[in-house]
């Protein structure tokens, strides 16, 4: 079973919601944040990343960072920017990024159930991002921005959730970038029984994004309970904020690397090594059309790598993954690089930002650069199954959500 349980968010006033919507805190850093919130006292970006309103150079894990969070919350609460919900609510929370369109319902998902692998991971988290979002949110006692969870797509929860849509929405704002987001709030106390009960019956549910933000979110929930006297299991702390998305709407971008240098490799010693494991051929494609297929960037041409058969593993979970079968075949024992969490000499492009990024960046300076074929979201749950990790860097989600449009105070 899982838990989805309805909660009273604090979401900005409907005049000032796109003043507030604001980017994730991980996907930019402290001089894009400040530039995005430049002018604007109402973007949630003052929430997510406060060190934007102390002076430069401000060390982000400085104790004034947290407690400048905690005021700027506070101080969109008390003036007005956030309203407090009168009851219990579910919502549903629509993206559209051109013809694609993924809607999630936004509720409380259980600590205990995280505990018990009901609500699976995919990857490793890192203890400095992790102690960083777990400090703010036992600071600013809120899950200020929300978890990005998947489940396998139940056809009557869609029902009804397309239903809810036919509705006139709260929020509905396109963000700079183009992508559109509408929310709706769903108040019926019998609609939201029934989701609640259709929820009990989804037997586990996945973290596609914010496995950060889950980690902060159990740590708190954890030291609560260790420090309450006779817990019932009831508790807010006993539960974090969520979107969950039917899988078969979620779209996965390709999570491509550059890589600084050949390793001391001729580019035509590094071809013959590259054509033990895989077949190559100049192509026009700029990226992969399939499965164990690369786009590889090298000398101004763009050439296709396919992974030969028996060079990989495929019925292994994640050694059968392409971001598996290019670190295992070619960066490791051609590039030297051993660990990509570590190894300065690669680097990650999201695939929002295109093939053109690719050869941008080795055009400036990087040896090559590598396309992948997207990680599919069966895989992504087939991995989290078996109770295996991915590589680091196997997926980039588009769209991203905004954060600030529905908050979460663990008071009430």
């Amino acid at each position: 079973m899982s838990q989805l349980h309805p909660f009273r968010a604090y979401r900005p006033r409907p005049d000032l919601a796109a003043h507030v919507a604001a980017v994730p805190y991980d996907v930019v850093n402290t001089e894009e944040a400040r530039a995005l919130a430049k002018g604007n006292p109402h973007s949630f970006l003052h929430v997510g990343r406060p060190e934007i309103d102390l002076p430069d150079g401000t060390d982000i894990h400085a104790d004034e960072v947290y407690a400048k969070g905690v005021a700027n919350l506070k101080k969109l609460i008390e003036d007005g920017t956030l309203l407090h919900e009168d009851a219990p609510c579910l919502y549903v929370y629509q993206q559209r990024m051109g013809d694609h369109v993924q809607a999630g319902l936004v509720g409380l998902c259980s600590v205990r159930e995280y505990e018990t692998g009901a609500i699976k991971r995919h990857e490793f988290t890192r203890q400095d991002k992790e102690d960083d979002r777990t400090r703010h949110v036992t600071e600013q006692a809120a899950n200020a921005e929300p978890v990005f969870l998947a489940y396998r797509a139940v056809p009557y929860i869609d029902h009804i959730v397309d239903d809810v849509r036919k509705g006139q929405p709260t929020y509905d704002v396109t963000t700079p970038d183009g992508i559109g987001h509408t929310v709706w709030i769903i108040r019926e106390e019998t609609r939201i029984r029934e989701l609640v009960n259709l929820f009990n019956g989804v037997p586990a549910l996945y973290i596609a994004d914010g496995h950060h933000r889950t980690a902060a979110a159990i740590r708190y929930g954890q030291a609560c309970r260790k420090a309450a006297q006779n817990p019932s299991g009831d508790e807010p702390f006993e539960s974090f904020m969520a979107v969950v998305f039917p899988h078969d709407q979620l779209k996965i971008m390709d999570y491509n690397r550059v890589v600084k240098d050949l390793n001391g490799l001729s580019p035509d010693a590094f071809l013959t090594k590259v054509k033990e494991k895989f077949d190559v051929a100049i192509t026009t494609q700029r990226g992969p059309q399939a499965p164990t297929t690369f786009g590889m960037y090298l000398g101004g041409a763009w050439h296709e790598l396919k992974a030969k058969p028996g060079s990989f593993p495929s019925s292994d979970p994640v050694r059968g993954l392409d971001v598996s079968i290019l670190q295992e075949n070619l960066l490791a024992p051609i590039l030297a690089i051993q660990d990509p969490r570590t190894d300065t000499r690669i680097d990650f492009v999201g695939g929002i930002r295109g093939m053109d990024e690719l050869e941008r960046r080795v055009k400036e300076g990087y040896a090559v650069a590598f396309a992948l074929y997207p990680t599919s979201l069966t895989q992504l749950m087939s991995v989290a199954d078996a109770g295996e990790v991915m590589p680091p860097k196997s997926t980039w989600f588009e769209p991203k959500l905004r954060s600030g449009l529905l908050v979460r105070m663990y008071e009430g």
